[in-house]
């Protein structure tokens, strides 16, 4: 069965998310002790499509083999800043070979505070390589991280980088965490920048904290989807009316095991 997106979907099903994936970062102990029964763990839960953030020492082409062996597949496939700019050649045949329709970068390399400086770094950045990934039938997509959200202007430096990258060559992988951990509204996010955000990491903020934009916190606040301050509801019925395409559920915690369906249970409920 091939991955479904939100928009081909929406007219055979009440699901607001059909079919979502997983990050394999969420398994990353489990696949450092064993790649291949760690995707077959990954397709008893009910997943059939990830987004790949490490190919765990193999060649792609090798784990690309062990994803068609068990019927999954790499719907994105996330790489290192530095990898992307200074070996953008070798990601392009990567991606290609996994299969994937999406690179990703996670992470703008900076001295905290994150700037204007490299804020407009990483926009030039992002339109050469992703012109680049363009033309080799790829989608590139920057994933938020926190810090993004610092004031700017009128608005913020996420928005200096939205509005200063070519919407033809860079899209957005909108971390629902990582927008409400500073104190931002994913929902408002996505409604503002709906043609942007192509993908979509679902992890949920526990209530009561306050965060910062430091681009880290502790795992304890990770919780289970929907026990959290992030209103998915409103949010998924959100990008019913933009460009997300994927949605990858992501848990950074120890107890991925027995949270990851209890999150997938949650997800596939709501109506």
């Amino acid at each position: 069965m091939s991955p479904v997106s939100l928009a081909s979907a929406a007219g055979d099903s009440e699901q607001l998310v059909p079919n979502p994936g997983v990050v394999s970062y969420t398994f990353r102990h489990q696949f450092e002790e064993d790649i291949a029964g760690t995707l077959d763990l990954i397709r008893d839960m009910g997943f059939d499509h990830l987004e790949l953030s490490n190919l765990f020492g193999m060649r792609a082409a090798q784990f690309r083999a062990l994803l068609d062996e068990r019927g999954l597949s790499c719907t994105s496939y996330g790489v290192g800043y530095r990898t992307l700019m200074e070996d953008t050649r070798n990601v392009i045949l990567d991606a290609l070979t996994l299969g994937a329709k999406h690179v990703r970068v996670a992470w703008i390399p900076h001295d905290s505070p994150f700037d204007i400086d490299d804020a407009r770094r990483a926009a030039d950045d992002f339109n050469r390589a992703g012109k680049e990934l363009k033309e080799a039938g790829l989608q590139f997509s920057y994933h938020n991280h926190g810090y993004e959200f610092r004031p700017h202007g009128d608005g913020t430096l996420f928005d200096y980088i939205v509005e200063n990258t070519h919407p033809d060559y860079v899209g957005f992988q909108m971390d629902v965490f990582w927008v409400a951990h500073p104190g931002h509204d994913p929902v408002a996010l996505l409604k503002t920048y709906p043609d942007r955000f192509t993908m979509m990491h679902l992890k949920d903020l526990k209530k009561g904290v306050d965060g910062d934009y430091s681009g880290g916190a502790p795992a304890e606040y990770d919780v289970p989807l929907g026990t959290g301050q992030v209103d998915f509801p409103a949010l998924l019925q959100a990008a019913q009316d933009s460009a997300v395409e994927y949605f990858y559920i992501e848990d950074e915690t120890e107890d991925v095991v027995n949270r990851v369906p209890q999150s997938l249970e949650y997800i596939r409920n709501l109506r």
